[in-house]
């Protein structure tokens, strides 16, 4: 008796119901249950692109909690869903390359020792049925660094990829275009990699959307939250942020510094970060994203007990 094949593209993204009656139909053999798994997976990834943008954007404001990232994963969920339904070209890519395999698996059935079983018509070939593949694609990691599957296959293929096989969104990339050239500036100045400094620009300003402003509205071109202490000399701009002590978050009224360009502001942080005794042991511990990152928060450049990770995982997730 046939399975139908249930098309999860039109349904909630929690309906569990419907991914058992896929994987019933995978494990039946169904020819269907092919494009429906592949489908499946491209939705999968997707929604793993949507978290790992969302990870990567700074989440300290006063309406982030609990409460709306459970409902904003519930929409990520359902987007994945809808977006895959459109199609983004994995899925039909998926159903090329099993396809083949299939075709193949059956001519070395027909040509095989006599009494070797051959895969019938409608049959999936062994190493790649559908029901492995709904397997794979829930229990895949973030990042499989040279693994050679069809994911890594197709994000590799795909520009504006990093390097972790992740999709890099458009202001990510203006924003690493706009300050590259400062950043290996400040890079042969301090010897820590232009991308690390890149990366803490990103999480102090949420990729260059939450500058610090003057007072007439223009940008103070401070990309890494320095602040204007008793010997700065220069312009100073002022700024609600937030601090954390004993780890609770608090809003308070800071000075910071202000510069006259982009320029400035990497060459200040270089002048900070190889001038101050605090700051030694980060230098040291520059040629390791993780290493760099949890330096910057023993030495207290920030409150936020997550500082490090957030800083870790842009480096490593987001920036080509």
């Amino acid at each position: 008796m046939a399975i139908p094949t249930q098309d999860l593209t039109s349904k909630l993204a929690l309906d569990t119901k419907g991914l058992g009656q896929l994987k019933q139909s995978a494990k039946a053999g169904s020819p269907e249950a092919l494009k429906t798994a592949a489908t499946q997976f491209e939705a999968m990834f997707i929604n793993m692109m949507l978290k790992s943008a969302r990870e990567a954007t700074p989440q300290d404001g006063m309406t982030d909690n609990q409460q709306t990232k459970t409902f904003t994963t519930m929409l990520d969920q359902q987007l994945s869903q809808n977006l895959a339904k459109r199609g983004v070209g994995l899925a039909d890519m998926l159903i090329r390359q099993l396809s083949t395999q299939q075709v193949n698996a059956q001519a070395m059935a027909i040509g095989g020792e006599q009494g070797a079983p051959a895969p019938g018509i409608n049959a999936m070939p062994p190493a790649f049925d559908a029901a492995a593949l709904m397997q794979q694609a829930s229990a895949m990691p973030a990042a499989q660094k040279g693994a050679q599957t069809p994911f890594a296959s197709a994000v590799a293929a795909n520009p504006g990829v990093t390097a972790s096989g992740r999709s890099q969104a458009t202001h990510v990339r203006n924003f690493q275009d706009k300050l590259a050239s400062h950043a290996d500036e400040a890079s042969r100045a301090t010897g820590i990699p232009a991308k690390f400094m890149l990366g803490q620009a990103a999480l102090e300003t949420g990729w260059g959307k939450r500058e610090i402003k003057n007072a007439d509205g223009s940008t103070s071109h401070n990309l890494f939250g320095i602040k204007a202490g008793p010997g700065w000399k220069g312009k100073v701009a002022t700024a609600v942020t937030t601090e954390y002590v004993n780890g609770v978050p608090r809003t308070k009224v800071e000075k910071f510094r202000a510069y006259d360009s982009y320029a400035d502001s990497f060459k200040d942080y270089a002048k900070l970060i190889t001038h101050n005794p605090r700051y030694e042991k980060v230098l040291a511990n520059a040629t390791d994203a993780s290493g760099f990152a949890q330096g910057l928060q023993r030495a207290g450049y920030a409150t936020d007990p997550m500082y490090a990770a957030k800083l870790t995982r842009i480096i490593k997730h987001s920036l080509a």
